[in-house]
């Protein structure tokens, strides 16, 4: 994904070749897509985006993400990674980049249409209240354990802790 001398955006590589194959890091789409393992195909929106689409997009700093669709509203959409508990309000088509179409893991493809599939969807996108309030305690026990000596300052965070900046950065 470099060019001659430089290293192309994501924006530049879907506006050229109209498909971006990419391996993510960070861990919010946990357990859908593994971090540096599994490869995602992302291309450019061919209609309207809808709830519980992945979609990636790039921030107002810069930094790209890769998250799902749980709410379209009518300016904007509500997004939030399937490992995360925060949701982002404010995601303009704008920032958009793409739609993911395709996931491989092992050289394989993860079908995205299967019942299977969709409810995955439905208990970890569906239910978000209770998946919020599951990884809002979780986040709260690791804090209080680490204030009270139970966690090693530096130790790995758990899935979800906002305070551990886990997101799907794409670094290019």
């Amino acid at each position: 994904m470099t060019a001659p001398g430089a290293e192309k955006k994501f924006e530049d590589v879907l506006r050229e070749e109209g498909v971006l194959y990419y391996t993510i890091r960070g861990v919010s789409m946990l357990p859908l897509i593994r971090q540096e393992s599994d490869l995602v195909v992302i291309r450019r929106p061919d209609r309207p985006l809808r709830k519980f689409d992945v979609v990636l997009f790039r921030r107002g700093n810069g930094q790209y993400v890769l998250h799902r669709i749980l709410r379209v509203r009518s300016r904007d959409y509500v997004i939030c990674g399937d490992n995360q508990w925060r949701k982002e309000t404010g995601i303009t088509d704008e920032q958009i980049l793409g739609v993911m179409t395709g996931l491989l893991r092992g050289g394989e493809a993860v079908p995205l249409d299967t019942p299977a599939y969709r409810r995955y969807v439905f208990f970890r996108c569906g239910l978000f209240p209770l998946r919020a309030a599951y990884l809002w305690m979780k986040a709260l026990l690791h804090r209080v354990a680490r204030k009270i000596g139970g966690t090693r300052r530096g130790a790995a965070a758990p899935a979800g802790d906002p305070e551990a900046g886990q997101i799907d950065e794409a670094e290019n």
